[in-house]
């Protein structure tokens, strides 16, 4: 019999093991069929409808979210020479959302990024479609060449690469143009991609990471688990450059916190807790309804996540161990924080996320071999 592919991680488990696997995987699958898909207000979501991205007529009748109309009057008073910190508080009362805490209120970057590249609301700005088509082609191109440098066969090379614009191919949506989360979460793939541990080649990877962290409070999981695979290898340089990102982070975000503990009243209320334990539930929502799974039923869209995982887990190299640890850290975050109507939280790491479904058939066999003709022991 041959022996495994080196990057195939599940095919030399021992036989028990494999067989717990086997059963997890299993009872992850049937669970994540059943386990329904929420948005809102807890209401059971639906699948959206599928329509040409920038195409006139339906979509462009479609009224905006009250999070996209708050951004669309801070980018438009930006354009008009405003200052953010003079306004945002009024504009948080306006649409009666909460200033306490402060963290309910983003960080300013994105909108002055979308006021500089002319976004306003739905309208045409040539600008931010030229970067978002830049920013998809360059995390393709990012992917395609760490497939092609990490141990892995040609038809995965080739399917993941696929994937990966299936996956990035979201962020030319312009309806989500002032989504934080959007540009965050291509930002991420492109710092994945661009990422080399085996060369000491991270420098691409720490500025994407840099600019999606000024973007979004939420990339700093990212940034905190590079730094620490850096320490783990022993690329000390790596990691002070990762650690000193996340100081310099800090300061910024106590800065933003200050400003906008100045602008609060007594009479602001408080937001509702994000803690609200979803479970499986809460973190399939999160990245379904934050990619191009949406279009699918909760039926399929959430076993697919679960193959996502199996492939990362599967694929034996610095990226699938990376992967993996990322994004199980997000589905456990998921799982434990954000409400219902913070799925969008999910565009953080769904790009990405699609590569791991290049693996999966790999990793599945693996495991099925595994349990028939692999050695006794656990």
């Amino acid at each position: 019999m041959p022996s495994p592919a080196p990057w195939d991680r599940f095919a030399a488990w021992p036989r028990l093991r494999a067989l717990a696997a086997l059963v997890a995987l299993v009872m992850m699958l049937a669970a994540s069929a059943f386990v329904p898909l929420t948005v809102g207000k807890g209401e059971v979501a639906k699948p959206a409808h599928l329509s040409l991205v920038g195409a006139p007529g339906k979509q462009a009748e479609r009224p905006r979210d009250d999070d996209l109309q708050l951004y669309d009057r801070a980018i438009a008073r930006i354009r008009h020479g405003e200052s953010y910190y003079d306004f945002i508080a009024q504009e948080h009362r306006r649409a009666h959302y909460p200033l306490r805490p402060g963290l309910a209120v983003r960080l300013p970057t994105l909108a002055y990024l979308c006021a500089a590249m002319g976004v306003d609301g739905e309208a045409l700005a040539p600008l931010a479609i030229a970067a978002s088509i830049a920013l998809m082609l360059a995390v393709i191109w990012a992917w395609r060449q760490r497939l092609t440098e990490e141990a892995c066969s040609d038809s995965q090379r080739l399917f993941g690469t696929a994937l990966i614009f299936l996956g990035a191919s979201l962020g030319l949506n312009r309806y989500y143009f002032v989504l934080h989360e959007l540009w965050a979460g291509m930002l991420i793939a492109l710092s994945l991609g661009l990422h080399r541990p085996a060369r000491s080649r991270w420098l691409g990877a720490w500025l994407a990471a840099a600019l999606a962290l000024s973007i979004r409070e939420l990339v700093l999981p990212y940034v905190l688990l590079m730094g620490a695979m850096a320490l783990w290898r022993g690329n000390r340089r790596e990691a002070l450059a990762w650690g000193g990102l996340v100081v310099v982070f800090l300061c910024a975000i106590a800065v933003h916190l200050h400003l906008i503990a100045q602008l609060t009243l007594p009479t602001d209320p408080t937001g509702p807790s994000w803690f609200a334990l979803r479970g499986l539930g809460g973190w399939l929502s999160n990245v379904v309804l934050a990619s191009n799974l949406r279009f699918l039923p909760h039926w399929i869209a959430g076993p697919i996540v679960i193959a996502m995982m199996l492939g990362w887990t599967g694929w034996r190299s610095e990226a699938g161990a990376t992967a993996t640890l990322l994004f199980l850290g997000y589905g456990l975050l998921f799982m434990i924080a954000g409400r219902d109507d913070n799925f969008y939280w999910g565009a953080v790491i769904a790009p990405a996320m699609f590569v791991g479904l290049a693996f999966a058939p790999m990793a599945l066999q693996g495991i099925w071999k595994a349990v028939w003709t692999g050695r006794e022991g656990v």
